[in-house]
């Protein structure tokens, strides 16, 4: 029996038999000769079938075969310098498993509403498998590049029985008798995590209520959050530019085909060096300004803002020191002038705006306590977070990292929906 062999592998069976599995992607038929486009989820390849070399059972085949019915083909590895794989497969025989109804997404264009009400059989698609193998990619470069600098990963719970930043975008729910939310960062209990821990990291879904309809916003998405014990701002920069230029190179690295497939301009990427350029959030309202932005100091920045701010850097920039009543009440505060906090916003470049935020921790109690009963939350939800300040106390930083603004700007996606397998916004919630 021939074994089952991966098509992404077929190089290393040149001239030999093997099986392959999977689907009908596509099929040309002329005369004698007729081919078909297979795919098993790793590779597409071309498959050859000639009348003289298989039973008249499987040639007639080329009649009824549909887009994506599924089969198991068998036949001879050989060179095919034309095509763009390298290789080909001879065809000895082919077993059907099943021939597929009228597939709904043909090979013609079709209208992004249509492809997400159709987003399980979209998947199939060459650009979105290349997308999220390249989603893949940033995720196992991260968990290796914390793994490798001594972080434990601590998850973070989903549900919540407070905001972690105090906004109102939450979503509510009922947890038995009690009220709780689903979470907006993992950052607090990763606080907690340090403490035991020295360096950790979560990774998981973050929800935001906002009803926003931009190509940046999704209302579920995943972020990578590493904390901090003894690091204070400049620290935490340095490992934030560190992470994001290590990402990019092993996507480059390692996922040039998917990065052809979706036709990116890896130049740009390839310009990703350090330093990242860093301003104050001072100096960035300057630029706006000095560019004629009507930009009202205090104010957080729009996409258009920080798409006007990254045109002169070929890198993501950082932009620190925001004011301190634009941010949460756990950023501290800068010692020389308390109207600002040490915050960092990443923004990456060409559009795709912000795809870190972070900041140092405070660290004291007292001055945690008076911003808390500032901004009118509630000390007793809180207490277990407090804790953290009555109990060895140390300055900490932090940030996270939007998975799906990260993939969107590597890829060079339009939109942040095709950066996640399931996309939910505020009027999607199917597939």
């Amino acid at each position: 029996m021939v074994k089952h062999t991966l098509a992404k592998n077929i190089d290393k069976h040149l001239n030999e038999t093997v099986t392959l599995k999977g689907w009908v992607y596509n099929i040309r038929k002329s005369g004698k000769i007729w081919f078909l486009i297979f795919r098993d989820g790793t590779e597409f390849i071309q498959c050859v079938i000639l009348k003289d070399e298989v039973s008249s059972e499987v040639f007639d085949l080329k009649n009824t075969l549909t887009q994506e019915s599924s089969l198991a083909i068998e036949g001879v590895v050989q060179k095919a310098p034309r095509q763009k794989f390298g290789y080909e497969i001879l065809v000895k025989n082919i077993k059907v498993m099943q021939i597929a109804e009228e597939y709904p997404i043909s090979l013609k264009e079709h209208g992004i509403e249509f492809l997400l009400d159709n987003r399980h059989l979209w998947l199939r698609s060459k650009k979105q498998n290349a997308i999220l193998r390249i989603r893949h990619e940033i995720i196992k470069a991260s968990r290796n590049f914390f793994d490798d600098r001594d972080f434990t990963l601590i998850d973070s719970p989903m549900f919540t029985p407070n905001a972690s930043e105090g906004t109102t975008t939450l979503f509510k729910t009922k947890y038995f008798d009690q009220d709780a939310y689903l979470t907006q960062s993992g950052q607090l209990y990763s606080e907690a995590g340090i403490m035991g821990f020295n360096k950790t990291y979560c990774f998981g879904p973050i929800f935001r209520a906002e009803k926003s309809k931009t190509r940046r916003h999704l209302t579920e998405f995943w972020m990578i959050e590493p904390e901090m014990a003894f690091y204070d701002i400049n620290d935490n920069m340095d490992l934030a530019e560190e992470f994001v230029r290590y990402i990019v190179e092993q996507v480059l690295k390692n996922r040039k085909k998917e990065l052809e497939i979706l036709e990116r301009d890896t130049s740009k990427l390839e310009k990703i060096t350090l330093p990242f350029p860093r301003i104050t959030y001072d100096e960035a309202v300057k630029i706006l300004q000095d560019n004629g932005r009507d930009f009202k100091w205090g104010d957080d920045f729009g996409a258009p803002d920080e798409t006007l701010i990254t045109k002169k850097f070929d890198t993501p920039i950082m932009i620190h020191h925001w004011p301190a009543e634009t941010k949460a009440f756990y950023m501290k505060r800068d010692e020389n002038d308390d109207k600002f906090v040490l915050g960092v916003d990443m923004i990456a470049p060409e559009g795709y705006g912000e795809i870190i935020g972070g900041s140092q921790r405070e660290e004291d109690i007292d001055l945690l306590l008076s911003r808390i009963k500032k901004e009118n939350l509630s000390e007793e939800m809180y207490n277990w977070y407090i804790d953290l300040r009555r109990y060895g106390s140390v300055p900490h930083s932090g940030f996270g990292l939007g998975l799906e603004r990260t993939v969107s700007w590597i890829c060079g996606n339009q939109h942040i929906r095709e950066a996640i397998p399931w996309p939910r916004t505020i009027t999607r919630l199917k597939p």
